[in-house]
């Protein structure tokens, strides 16, 4: 017998949407237009309901299981568990895309959105920093149960409200606040996502979010970068004002197609003598139930089996875990790609390709502009290859082995080096430059994307505390601070990075122009 399960939207959001929908075409003024979004954003906190109609149905669903021969419990669990789990990747997938998409879209925009005599490194400083600051003051600052629901919303308000910034003024002051905004979104809204994943159980669930989510994220550079390219010949107001809705795809993913985090218990649970689950398994399978827009704070500390008291995290408890995370999984994270991509790459430049040749590297190359868009390209298109290895079936790299990304990087950033200040093969045969850059830049946003996805997902699937597994509620918040806690070394290399670049492309030009080569001049 087949079962249908799906997460239908509840027909409780449907008359608010459309009466907010009704009044937007009816009025065209600003005020109006915020109203609409407002309305938009209550109608997710209204489709709580129809979250905790999906978790009854998923109880009547496993009382029919029950009842049904062993065959067909079978056919319909596996069934059952192949949809949750497709709905839980699209899930993340998007969580990734869209939370990192208006990142990449305001570093495409870079050209555009300041004044020429501006340094453009102005918009990556601003672009970075914010995030950096959330994902420092948030794990290690905040205490208590994480209220997703609110944090997601409160970050897709300020992800539009900052593009709407940016579009809606011409000073390069409220610009650079408005791209501050957005950021700061943004950093909170990555550790939030794979805060998230560790509320799934059993570890392969939690592994197959973070997955999807990597992949998410290596997909925004692709996705933001075409995007940009099609927006831009409409201006920026209209770039940039029609890319702030892409947020609210984010708290709609939430509350209408994500899982809820006990939807993959009942399969899972594990077993003990008397029937009883023991706190121990409790605190590494059983996550708990993911809060929806009405979180009652007093309701919150008792969601987890064998949870009985208020558990708050102290800073002498986040230094005591952070602190074997620092070699292990921080340090792999601070690699070298951006400075690679800031500071060599635009230096990476030969004579325009002519057709009798290199008839196809002339198809992409029309002049010497086009090189580092290209390098930017090739190394997009391997980051989101790479980052979607675990959702593609790979094995996940050995712990002991996190560091080997960051090392190869570090031997291309030398070989790049190298190759731009000397040449290895004269000015002569740039056919074979072009090729051996090309192969070292994919090998450097493959290193990139595994470090990434790896390390996530290896800390996603460490083992709990035994000093705290007696308690799950504590376990949790522990689990969710160690994620969210090594977030910031990838945001504290790409500063690095940046501070790096421009005296590093500077010197690179320098050593062209002394043997000869006058080309990243005339850029």
């Amino acid at each position: 017998m087949a079962v249908v399960h799906t997460y239908l939207l509840p027909l409780p959001v449907l008359p608010i949407l459309c009466t907010a929908a009704s009044q937007q075409t009816r009025t065209t003024t600003a005020i109006s237009t915020e109203s609409f979004i407002l309305r938009m954003l209550s109608s997710f906190a209204a489709s709580a309901s129809g979250r905790e109609l999906d978790l009854e149905h998923d109880r009547l669903l496993n009382e029919q299981v029950e009842s049904s021969d062993t065959a067909d419990v079978e056919v319909q669990k596996a069934e059952r568990e192949r949809r949750l789990l497709r709905s839980l990747g699209i899930s993340f997938f998007l969580f990734g895309l869209f939370n990192n998409v208006l990142y990449v879209i305001i570093l495409s925009a870079a050209l555009d959105l300041v004044p020429p005599s501006t340094p453009k490194g102005i918009i990556a400083f601003c672009n970075i920093a914010p995030a950096l600051a959330a994902k420092i003051g948030w794990p290690y600052v905040l205490k208590g149960r994480i209220r997703y629901a609110k944090r997601l919303i409160g970050c897709c308000i300020l992800s539009m409200s900052g593009m709407l910034v940016v579009a809606s003024f011409d000073s390069l002051a409220m610009r650079l606040l408005g791209i501050s905004i957005a950021s700061l979104s943004s950093g909170l809204g990555e550790l939030t996502f794979l805060q998230l994943s560790t509320t799934y159980a059993p570890p392969s669930v939690g592994g197959h979010s973070v997955g999807y989510f990597a992949s998410g994220t290596g997909a925004a550079g692709l996705v933001g970068a075409f995007l940009w390219w099609e927006l831009r010949k409409f201006g920026v107001r209209f770039g940039v004002g029609i890319s702030s809705i892409m947020p609210v795809v984010i708290p709609a993913t939430y509350y209408f197609l994500l899982p809820h985090s006990t939807a993959f218990l009942s399969s899972h649970t594990p077993a003990t003598h008397d029937g009883e689950v023991s706190p121990s398994e409790a605190a590494s399978d059983h996550p708990y139930i993911s809060l929806t827009a009405d979180d009652d704070p007093e309701e919150e500390r008792i969601l987890t089996p064998g949870s009985k008291r208020k558990v708050d995290l102290t800073l002498d408890d986040k230094w005591r875990l952070v602190q074997p995370l620092l070699l292990k999984y921080m340090l792999p994270l601070c690699n070298l790609q951006y400075t690679i991509n800031q500071g060599i790459a635009p230096t990476l430049l030969y004579p325009v390709p002519s057709p009798e040749d290199h008839w196809f590297l002339s198809k992409i190359i029309h002049s010497v502009r086009d090189y580092y868009p290209f390098w930017q390209l090739v190394y997009q298109a391997s980051v989101f290859l790479s980052r979607s290895s675990i959702t593609l079936g790979l094995p996940a790299i050995p712990t002991n082995l996190l560091p080997l990304p960051a090392a190869v990087q570090a031997i291309i950033l030398g070989l790049l080096s190298l190759e731009s200040a000397c040449g290895f093969f004269g000015d002569d045969h740039e056919g074979l430059s072009v090729f051996m850059v090309f192969l070292l830049v994919s090998i450097e946003g493959i290193c990139g994307g595994l470090a990434y996805v790896n390390v996530f997902y290896r800390l996603n699937q460490e083992n709990p505390d035994s000093d705290a597994s007696h308690d799950p509620e504590r376990t949790k918040q522990e689990r969710e601070f160690k994620i969210g806690s090594i977030g910031f070394s990838d945001s504290l290399g790409i500063m690095f990075a940046a501070a790096l670049a421009v005296p590093t492309e500077v010197e690179l030009c320098r050593a062209q122009v002394r043997r000869g080569k006058l080309l990243c001049k005339g850029l």
